[in-house]
This record gives C-alpha cells, structure tokens and sequence, in this order.
C-alpha cells in the first residue's frame, strides 16, 4: 500500500507499496478475508491486445512483509462489486459483455478459484450490468442495476430499467425493489438492517466521464419494511450529497456511520447524514472496504491505500 502527501492520514504501513502502473488493478469489489488476510479487488476496464474489453481480479496478501499480488484467472465477465458470501466464497456482480451475461457469481475464495452464475435474469428478461451487492442477515441478496455496460458500449440494449433488485437464493423469488434513483450503483445496510442506502451515480455519464452538475451524486435512505411478510422499501429520502465527483461504493460501521468512495477520497456522514469528515486521497475512491480494527482498503485505480482509523471503528459486514 502507499503513502502520500495528497493524503490527510499519514497511517499507512511503509512496509507495503501497492502500485501498479502498467494497469489501474484497483476500482471496484473490495472483498478482505479475515482468515488469509487478503483482499480480492476488481480492475477498471481494460483494453486487450484484440481491443476486447476486459477486468481483472486480483488478490493482494497482505500478510508479509511485502505486499504480493496475484491475477486470477476467472470466468466472471466485467467484474465489479462483490462481498463476503459465507467463509470460503464471495459474490462477485459481473456487468456482462455483448455475448456473456451480466449477473451474480459465487467465486471460491481459494485456487482454483471456481465461479458458478446463480442469477442472470428477472424472469427472463437478462440484466442490464450489475454493480454492487449486498447480503441481509436472513440470506437475501439486494443488488444494483444500472445500465452503465449499454452506455459504455459493452453491453446490449438494456430489456430493465435501472433498478435495485431483492433475491431470495433459496426458493428463487425476486422483486423490483426501488426504481427512485436515477443511476443506482452503491448498496449497503445499516447495522440494525433497518436502513438501505443506495448511492445514486447520475451525475457522470458517458465512456469518457461527462459530468452533468444538474445532475444528482447523492445517497438516498429508505426504510425496510415488511408487508404480508415480505420486505419492502418505503420512506425515500435523501440521505447526503457528495460535492466532490459521485458518491461509489457504500459501507457503514457498527456505529452507525455512512462512508462512501467520492471524487476526493472517502466521505463519512453520522446516522442522520451529517457529514464528519473526509478521508482525502488524491484522485479519489471508487471503492473500498474495512478490515480489522478500524482499517481501510481503498482502491484507486492505479494504487490500493491503507488507512488506519481508531481500532474501535468495526465494519458492520465483518464486525471485526
């Protein structure tokens, strides 16, 4: 991991130096594996020699003295958020391609590392180019859906709007959950699972990053309820804006607290979307994770940052 002045924490371990210029090999996923100590991430996009647009998967051990670094080879088509999916798995969103399909992948978190599509489809009707994923306590996936993969010209015209879907793995069902935001990206719940926050990415579009400011970069809030047994969103409001590029990838810790990856590094909101502070990295956070006692992976394209916050900050998705 790096070190830098452009950053307002100066708690990164000299011992690492995660850099890799040849490719941006940190954007997206941000999956840490508390048992290995290591951290699975997703590329930007890449250009192959065929001119076929590719992401890679890289796992970073961050156990020795030295950071080391391994590609995996996967079958995962344009992989982007992900999150722990028991001890041994993770769930990969894979956008699609033109021939491949976009949906939710279990990938194994050891070698060979075997992936299995599990949803590709409402009823039939293929997704657009899934981007973040999250698992409800009662084994439930909500998942984002925008249509990014069809702007950027690696997906077919979309079949679904943009939208934030509920699965229930173990007797198929899924619903539409929530329609209200413009581009949907982000997803995560609070500690009590009684709060969805969705971060909405409208304000930048197009392969080249137009940004439109009368656009929206915000995160909005709904309550998750139950009806008739089912759960259902209700209450949308708007949680925070972020002033700096888009608000990404979302997590919350135990106390709470809302951080998001923003065009100036990562953003931190109270409960009731006061915004604490920012945690400035030059060129900003796509995305990220927490690890143990209060630390940090943030992925920035060409470079993966370590932060260290107070040890009593824990992520509410390791609790650790």
């Amino acid at each position: 991991m790096s070190k830098s002045t452009n950053t307002s924490f100066q708690a990164h371990d000299e011992r690492f130096n995660a850099t890799n210029r040849d490719y941006p090999f940190a954007k997206e996923a941000g999956i840490y594996n508390p048992i290995t100590n290591d951290l699975f991430i997703a590329s930007n996009r890449c250009i192959d020699p065929n001119g076929i647009q590719k992401v890679h998967i890289t796992r970073v051990n961050l156990s020795q003295d030295q950071v080391t670094r391994e590609q995996i080879p996967t079958k995962i088509p344009m992989a982007n958020g992900g999150i722990n999916y028991g001890k041994h798995h993770m769930l990969f969103c894979a956008q699609g391609s033109m021939t491949e399909p976009s949906g939710l992948y279990r990938m194994s978190m050891a070698a060979p590392y075997e992936s299995e599509l599990l949803k590709q489809d409402f009823f039939g009707r293929p997704f657009n180019s899934v981007k973040d994923v999250v698992v409800h306590a009662d084994g439930s996936v909500w998942f984002a859906d925008p249509i990014y993969g069809y702007e950027q010209e690696y997906r077919p015209t979309p079949c679904l709007p943009n939208q934030v879907y509920w699965w229930c793995p173990n007797n198929e069902c899924i619903k539409a959950m929530a329609d209200r935001s413009e581009w949907p990206n982000g997803i995560c719940f609070s500690p009590d699972e009684k709060v969805v926050y969705i971060t909405d990415t409208d304000r930048v579009h197009g392969d080249d990053g137009t940004i439109d400011n009368q656009r929206v970069s915000s995160i909005c809030a709904f309550d998750l309820s139950i009806s008739h047994g089912e759960p259902c969103l209700t209450n949308c409001r708007v949680f925070a804006m972020a002033d700096q590029g888009i608000p990404d990838g979302i997590k919350c810790d135990l106390s709470g607290n809302v951080y998001s990856g923003c065009g100036d590094g990562i953003n931190i909101w109270s409960p009731r979307g006061t915004l604490l502070g920012r945690i400035l990295i030059g060129g900003g956070v796509a995305n990220f994770c927490l690890g143990r006692n209060g630390e940090i992976f943030a992925l920035c394209k060409h470079r993966l940052w370590g932060v260290q916050l107070g040890t009593r900050v824990k992520g509410v998705l390791l609790g650790i």
